[in-house]
């Protein structure tokens, strides 16, 4: 008979590495068997040349080769404190540290040295716990100076997510040239483009008669585009610096021509470094959120509440409500800022047409008052284009409809009048692209459809209009989304895409219900619509929560969720904030 194979068990003790630690260092502290002395200064500290040698390549090669220390039993630690050095002996014999800021930097410096590399990670992880913004510009040297890459990348980090209290320490002044034009020119930096400028300038400011001639470069890489107007031409056009450099007041003035002459063809007529300076995109950490605002809340009175939705959490978040309660303003965003713009005010005994204009960002959550219209409306309709808002139509303050047009400077903060529409509407679908505005359909002052597309050219402030059989919509909202008009429902379930390039409507996929008095917004490349009115299939009209999205790609709608609750006659734009979760993602 074959005998059977004897089966092995392995077994592993988990408490023997940690003893035996334990016991050789009892010997190390009762002077057992310890044949070396590790001495800093007066301090003389019993080793065992076996443990140090097993504990650190920087040891082992002091003992296991032609060193003259091999012959020696007092090894002379020079540069070391007596207290770094036992902190470094107990950590090989227990491996317990006690880390404080105040020592954590020489017990990293002398690891480092003695190639203790796993206590050289302890100190850089204790450093990166303990990073905030004043202090990371200074972790970032120090990681360069010791080598070490876990550290000035959390460090680096930190810089980029907290820039803005970043750029107020004294540290970021001594930053080298090369050094501060990194951050500036790095698409995820977490920065307002006005705190970039605000930044190159006091760096400048903090030593002027070396640094003042690097202005041009520095300014190049303040991306201009995505600067509101008021600050670029009242503020860093008057600012000393600016106006002491060529390249600079060429670049403001060749930013102030283009808006005036609408026309971005005549991009092609400025210097030849301005066109990737002006097309340079928005910083990744961009964030770009919907925000939902005003409207009639489950068929009751008008609301005051405005609602941020976050695309990477799928959550809606309240922000400061509207001051006053307003029926059909209209709402558009410009520079980052929701304007909402008339309305009728319904928190008084008797309501009044509004002519105000308030204003909300997501950095400050505050609402403010901005330069009034010339004439109070509702039930128009608001749509930015460039450095514009044009308010068009709707309820005049004697309530009839109105025909006039209102255009908003955010240059100069003014309004002005402009060319009358050829035809009043009511609550028409409008549009702005290639320097035009888009009127398509809305009703008359009989409430029949109009069959029109009314078309306003804003450079040479010129109507024209166009019958079109396909054109049948009240109460529809219309977006731009790659070049294309999209018209969204309008007591229809119907929605259109129309190029202004060739004049034609192309069919997209119908909606789920029969929409009206709903809102479309575009976000990153897709046309989400919100809320609304419904006709069900007994013609009853419905209010609705829904939250849907509509993909060109697919030519298909999903459900995106829904609203926190039923609204209409609301207004949905798209507003950038500067986002601490996209620079961590980044």
């Amino acid at each position: 008979m074959e005998t059977p194979q004897t089966e092995v068990h392995h077994y592993r003790d988990k408490e023997q590495s940690s003893s035996l630690l334990l016991q050789l260092n009892r010997l190390r502290q009762e002077n057992i068997l310890t044949d070396v002395l590790l001495c800093s200064g007066t301090t003389q500290i019993p080793c065992h040349r076996a443990v140090l040698v097993s504990s650190s390549p920087y040891f082992r090669a002091m003992f296991c080769h032609d060193f003259a220390e091999k012959q020696k039993t007092k090894i002379d630690l020079k540069g070391i404190s007596p207290t770094i050095l036992s902190s470094i002996v107990d950590y090989v014999y227990t491996g317990l540290v006690s880390l404080r800021m105040d020592v954590v930097l020489p017990l990293m410096q002398v690891a480092s040295m003695l190639q203790y590399i796993r206590l050289f990670e302890i100190c850089s992880s204790f450093l990166q716990e303990h990073l905030i913004p004043d202090n990371c510009l200074s972790m970032i040297r120090l990681s360069e100076i010791m080598n070490c890459s876990s550290l000035r990348v959390k460090a680096k980090e930190m810089a980029m997510k907290s820039f803005s209290e970043v750029s107020a320490c004294e540290d970021l002044c001594e930053l080298s040239l090369s050094e501060l034009m990194g951050y500036l020119d790095d698409d995820n930096l977490c920065a307002e483009e006005e705190q970039v400028f605000e930044t190159l300038v006091a760096w400048i400011h903090h030593d002027p008669m070396s640094r003042r001639r690097t202005i041009s470069d520095l300014f190049k890489k303040v991306r201009l585009r995505h600067i509101h107007p008021t600050y670029l031409f009242q503020f860093i056009a008057n600012d000393p610096l600016i106006q002491s450099s060529t390249l600079c007041t060429e670049l403001i003035d060749s930013v102030r021509r283009l808006m005036f002459c609408v026309d971005l063809k005549c991009i092609q007529n400025f210097a030849v470094d301005f066109s990737p300076l002006w097309h340079a995109p928005r910083r990744c950490t961009y964030q770009e959120m919907l925000v939902v605002i005003g409207g009639r809340k489950n068929s009751e009175q008008t609301s005051r509440e405005a609602l941020a939705f976050d695309e990477s959490s799928q959550r809606w978040k309240l922000l400061a409500k509207v001051p006053v309660r307003l029926h059909k303003p209209s709402y558009v965003a410009l520079h980052s800022v929701l304007y909402v713009i008339g309305g009728l005010t319904t928190n008084t005994k008797h309501s009044q047409v509004s002519k105000s204009v308030y204003t909300l960002s997501l950095k400050s959550n505050q609402w403010r008052t901005a330069e009034s219209m010339l004439e109070p409306r509702f039930a128009h309709q608001s749509v930015s284009y460039l450095h514009f808002i044009f308010v068009l139509g709707g309820l005049g303050p004697d309530r009839r409809l109105t025909s006039s047009v209102q255009r908003y400077n955010s240059m100069f903060n003014q309004w002005e009048w402009i060319a009358p529409m050829p035809e009043a509407v009511l609550h028409p679908a409008v549009a702005a692209t290639n320097q035009r505005i888009y009127v398509f359909g809305g009703e008359d002052v009989l409430k029949n459809p109009v069959r029109l597309i009314q078309v306003y050219h804003i450079g040479r402030n010129m109507w024209s209009k166009m019958e079109n059989r396909t054109v049948k919509n009240v109460s529809a909202p219309a977006v731009v989304l790659k070049e294309l008009i999209y018209i969204v429902g309008g007591y229809t379930r119907r929605m259109l895409a129309y190029d202004a390039k060739t004049n034609r409507f192309t069919v997209c996929a119908n909606l789920k219900e029969r929409k009206m008095h709903h809102s479309a917004i575009v976000l990153n490349n897709k046309l989400y619509i919100t809320g609304g009115r419904y006709l069900t299939g007994q013609d009853d009209v419905e209010d609705s929560n829904s939250f849907e999205v509509y993909d060109s790609l697919t030519d298909s709608w999903t459900s995106a969720g829904s609203l926190p609750h039923k609204l209409f006659d609301h207004g949905s734009v798209t507003l950038t904030c500067v986002s601490e979760t996209r620079a961590k993602q980044n």
